[in-house]
């Protein structure tokens, strides 16, 4: 079992930057994958970034790549969104969740969720 719990949403002007922070608790957190995903109303959940559990390998989706940064400190059992040049389409809310199988792009996936967090962009 994992818990994890997200934090660093808020409002923000576009152009503007957030960190995201996701604590884990429970079982070895270096041993999972994680991920960030985002769903805006009315809209699917969608994949924003992922990080293997050694914190070596990330991977962004396209919409986000050259402005977000998923890192991890597994010494803290955390996990960060560096989030920058915000946009109104990054409004949303965002989810950490903990990988179990399968491609990491998909929701289904991921067998542990956090409660999330809201980022609102204002133009």
């Amino acid at each position: 079992q994992v818990q994890l719990v997200e934090s660093g949403g808020g409002l923000v002007q576009a152009g503007g930057s957030l960190r995201l922070s996701c604590a884990a608790s429970g079982r070895i957190f270096s041993s999972y994958a994680m991920g960030w995903f985002r769903q805006a109303p009315g809209k699917e959940r969608e994949f924003v970034a992922s990080i293997s559990g050694s914190g070596v390998s990330t991977s962004y989706a396209d919409s986000v790549k050259g402005r977000f940064t998923i890192s991890r400190d597994n010494t803290k059992n955390t996990m960060y969104l560096q989030m920058n040049s915000l946009k109104p389409e990054d409004t949303a809310v965002y989810y950490c969740a903990a990988h179990h199988s399968g491609s990491i792009y998909m929701a289904a996936s991921y067998d542990y969720w956090g409660q999330g967090t809201q980022v609102t962009v204002s133009s």
